[in-house]
């Protein structure tokens, strides 16, 4: 008790200047009426990034706050786990800031980079409202209280969890749900790295390069010069530099430019190749130092970028809304509602962060004071992310932005058939520009370059390139495609890393040997397991002639918030069972939202007669082409190739549907229990240990 009003009296102790919050609070609203209610023929971003900064501060400050203190009671004289299990090895006491470079390193992949660039689609206003909204109330929410509820638990996974608070059935299901979600998500991750990479040396060459890099440093630090992380940092540093400065030469050097210059397909035999490598080599000496040297690069791009919109104050040429809100985008299928909820996962609310926040994480807090900063302060510099990349693509041209994005199968393969379609659309265009913009970008052709990945590239190549001087945009772009792939690369390797764990568990189940995480047979087993599973819908999105995100990234939001429902309920039931049923709405609310939106999309993806919407109407449309004989030989050659991924992927939606509501109803069925006085379920909840320690920011490793 004592702890928790210490906790309390803390907080109201910093309480400071209120003439200042109230001038946030203007600020924040008069820039957020410029870009939602006052508008003219074009939008400063500027306005949009001041919103953003000033809401963000509010929640962390008021909203988070109150949640640490009323509903979470955190305790700082209560020992963590990374403290009472203390191993030197999986649970060590760190200091906050290290945990919060690693917590946002590893929940920060590409969806807060590539949502918002797609679902820009749709116009500027609506993925701004709901990255700002979904961040505050629902993203952020979900991170801090899985991590506090985790670390209340001796740091169990989100699917132990749900085992000991929803019992076998809801357990087991999310379990189950879980791990096939994570295959999805890793497998768009590889998607949007090959599309980046596809026919372009330079980036080739660049992302290839930070894999030696990783390995140098890990050596370096392991075995030249242990301790020295100082020197280690500046070496990857200069060494990233040097990749990205040599790509350039590489990408006109005759014999090294056919060497990086691939198609899809081997690309993607490569990402498989590297994902199942960083699964079972030693985690100090590629995963490591692969996220220490990204974080570094992931904080410092953001914050560059941010500071160049602040001066430079670009306009956005992206039209509020578009027409496409009717569903007849051609980046993918599907109305404004509820498609662009699922689009934009990561930068709003993301279940993968539910992992990580369930995962590693606890087991480095050394104080229950660090999670408001961990768990709430990290998912707000990834929703400020996803403005940033929401920004970036929004500055380009409309009409460069839908050449860039929209596959060759709905705008045609050729340059000018391409920018007649899109000059069409009302976004007018040239086969001049384009051409023009490549060169500049050091690029054969930026056309149909799907995924998200490129035209974020461009976008963040002419913010910088404006910002240092012309004739920089080729060294930027391919510096932002660098930027983009560390963001993917580190979460598709501990994404990897995490599904061959949770195979473990699973499997070791049946056979007891296999749930030994550290023999080798089972590592390399379940490693190949894992990576054969993500890796065949990657090979899905490399040979769908649309070019893979209009079949893979629904389903990719779809399971990601459907995973983060299933987080929401297992909050939800918990907060219950441990007595804080009237304060239950804070992670109730965004669970019914989620619930209703991910319901409603996969009722779409399911049902909807639109070909280029529902999975089941894709896979008839184009088996009634085939017997026709009306295909092109090349897309006929892949055509039942395609007829069964779609019908694939309407199994898996029926199955993610079944697997949330079968969460929701065991918690819903738990909390009726409790209520009735009938549940017998012990809480899982560690018993309360006095911490030893000096206090918050007292660890110094």
């Amino acid at each position: 008790m004592t702890g928790r009003l210490g906790y309390h009296a803390g907080m109201n102790t910093r309480t400071r200047l209120p003439w200042l919050w109230i001038l946030v609070a203007l600020i924040g609203a008069f820039s957020l009426a410029q870009v939602a209610v006052f508008r003219g023929e074009t939008v400063n971003a500027a306005w949009l990034l001041a919103a953003a900064v000033c809401i963000y501060l509010l929640a962390y400050r008021f909203y988070a706050a109150w949640i640490a203190a009323k509903v979470l009671c955190i305790d700082p004289t209560r020992a963590t786990p990374a403290e009472r299990l203390d191993n030197g090895r999986d649970f060590v006491t760190t200091h906050r800031w290290v945990v919060f470079g690693h917590h946002f390193a590893a929940i920060a992949g590409p969806g807060p980079l590539i949502g918002p660039t797609l679902a820009a689609q749709f116009g500027y206003l609506p993925g701004t409202l709901w990255i700002l909204a979904g961040g505050v109330l629902g993203g952020a929410v979900q991170d801090m209280v899985v991590l506090f509820l985790s670390t209340r638990r001796d740091g169990r996974s989100i699917g132990q969890m749900a085992r000991d608070e929803l019992g076998n059935v809801g357990g087991a299901a999310a379990l189950v749900g879980t791990f096939l979600i994570m295959l999805i998500l890793i497998a768009v991750l590889g998607l949007v790295v090959v599309n980046a990479m596809k026919h372009s040396p330079w980036a080739t060459s660049t992302v290839a390069a930070t894999i030696p890099i990783a390995l140098v440093v890990g050596l370096y630090l392991r075995y030249l010069r242990p301790g020295r992380v100082l020197e280690g940092t500046a070496i990857g540093l200069v060494l990233l530099a040097l990749a990205v400065l040599g790509g350039g030469w590489v990408s006109t050097h005759e014999t090294l430019a056919p060497l990086f210059d691939h198609d899809a397909l081997p690309l993607a035999g490569g990402v498989i190749v590297y994902g199942f490598a960083a699964a079972v080599l030693p985690v100090w000496l590629l995963l490591a130092p692969r996220d220490y040297l990204s974080t570094f690069v992931k904080l410092g791009t953001v914050l560059l970028l941010a500071v160049c919109i602040a001066v430079l104050r670009p306009e956005i040429h992206m039209p509020a809304v578009t027409q496409f809100v009717d569903g007849s985008g051609p980046i993918f299928g599907g109305k404004l509602f509820p498609f662009v909820f699922i689009t934009i996962a990561c930068g709003a609310i993301s279940g993968f962060h539910s992992l990580i926040s369930s995962g590693t994480t606890p087991k480095l807090i050394a104080s229950e004071a660090d999670i408001r900063l961990v768990g709430y302060g990290s998912m707000l510099l990834e929703s400020l992310v996803a403005v940033m990349a929401l920004t970036a693509a929004t500055v380009l041209e409309p009409g460069v932005y839908f050449a860039i994005n929209s596959p060759a199968g709905v705008v045609g393969a050729d340059l000018t058939q391409a920018v007649a379609t899109i000059s069409g659309w009302g976004f007018p265009v040239t086969a001049a520009q384009m051409q023009g913009l490549a060169e500049q970008m050091g690029e054969a052709t930026l056309l149909s370059r799907t995924g998200g990945a490129p035209s974020l590239a461009v976008g963040m190549a002419s913010i910088l390139s404006a910002a240092f001087g012309g004739g920089l945009l080729a060294l930027w772009y391919h510096f932002a495609i660098m930027f983009e792939a560390v963001f993917i690369l580190t979460t598709l390797d501990a994404g990897t890393r995490v599904g061959r764990f949770m195979l473990q568990d699973m499997l070791g189940n049946v056979v007891p040997a296999l749930g030994r995480t550290s023999w080798y047979p089972s590592v390399l087993l379940c490693s190949a397991l894992v990576v054969a599973g993500w890796g065949y819908f990657l090979y899905v999105g490399v040979i769908d002639p649309n070019g893979g995100v209009n079949i893979l990234w629904p389903l990719f939001g779809i399971s990601n918030q459907m995973l983060a429902s299933i987080a929401l309920a297992v909050a939800t039931g918990t907060l219950v069972r441990t007595g804080k049923g009237r304060f239950v709405w804070i992670t109730a609310l965004p669970l019914a939202w989620l619930a209703t939106i991910t319901t409603w999309a996969a009722g779409q993806k399911l049902f909807s007669e639109d070909p280029r919407v529902g999975f089941l109407a894709a896979a008839r449309d184009l088996a009634d082409k085939l017997a026709a004989g009306v295909l092109p030989p090349e897309k006929a050659a892949v055509a039942p190739q395609l007829i069964f991924n779609q019908q694939l992927d309407a199994v898996l939606t029926t199955l993610f549907v079944c697997v949330l509501w079968t969460v929701i109803a065991a918690m819903l069925l738990g909390v009726q229990r409790h209520l009735a006085g009938t549940c017998t379920r012990a809480s899982s909840e560690a018993s309360y240990v006095r911490t030893r320690l000096a206090g918050p920011g007292a660890i110094s490793q």
